[in-house]
């Protein structure tokens, strides 16, 4: 890990739906270069903090900085714009666009010249869109549109991808090949990837270090493999999973 200051650094971060509390102090950092998972049950808050991230909901109280400026406050267009990117939990395609017109939006805040280079990028990682890249994103299965969630989301060339549950409802054969094309990014293009998982043995056997959550607080951090050995890890998240 870099003794550089964190790519993006989250602080004593509060965030509530209306009078409810979702998340209580929360610190996490991601360096640049780093593949961070945050793992925990459903409901515990983990998507929270990713949609803080992005600025919505906006926090209520601590900071969030990335790459040292505090984006605490912007607004998510500002963020996006900035070099971060999100692939959303539930994907969020546009189902009635093509796969080819799914990735020409994620292109809209990168350069034109890039975009040939850009295609042919997402096009190697996931073959299946290039062979589909002219169908209809909603006429897709569940694993191919998650990929053009993903491929939407590097279009904008970020330096710092945000995945929101990326396994969830997949065969096990594709979640493999989601996480193999993740690990591949970062080792590649030295792509720096904050994950938000519930399949936590993929998850934490993927990164090099992960945050543990439970109803809005994180109780446990570490390297992947530290977390993956650790009795209450195994007792709570990797029970039958495996696969």
């Amino acid at each position: 890990m870099s003794t550089e200051q964190p790519l993006l650094r989250v602080r004593d971060l509060e965030t509530y739906y209306g009078k409810i509390q979702a998340l209580h102090g929360v610190n996490m950092d991601v360096y640049a270069g780093e593949i961070v998972t945050l793992i925990g049950a459903n409901g515990a808050g983990k998507s929270t903090l990713m949609m803080s991230i992005c600025g919505s909901p906006q926090a209520q109280a601590g900071t969030i900085h990335y790459e040292g400026a505090d984006i605490t406050r912007a607004q998510t267009y500002q963020t996006m714009r900035s070099g971060i990117a999100q692939s959303p939990e539930g994907r969020r395609i546009f189902p009635r666009m093509s796969v080819l017109e799914n990735l020409l939006m994620g292109a809209m805040v990168s350069k034109p010249e890039y975009l040939d280079e850009d295609l042919a990028k997402v096009f190697a990682l996931f073959p299946r869109l290039k062979e589909r890249q002219h169908q209809r994103g909603g006429t897709l299965s569940g694993g191919e549109q998650q990929m053009l969630a993903i491929a939407r989301a590097l279009m904008s060339r970020p330096k710092l991808l945000l995945l929101d549950e990326p396994s969830l409802g997949l065969a096990p054969i594709i979640v493999k090949q989601i996480f193999e094309a993740i690990g591949e990014l970062n080792k590649r293009e030295g792509l720096t990837v904050f994950l938000v998982e519930q399949n936590a043995y993929h998850a934490l056997k993927l990164a090099h270090r992960g945050y543990v959550m439970v109803n809005g607080v994180v109780t446990m951090s570490g390297t992947g493999k530290e977390l993956l050995s650790r009795e209450e890890v195994k007792a709570a998240y990797l029970e039958g999973g495996r696969h």
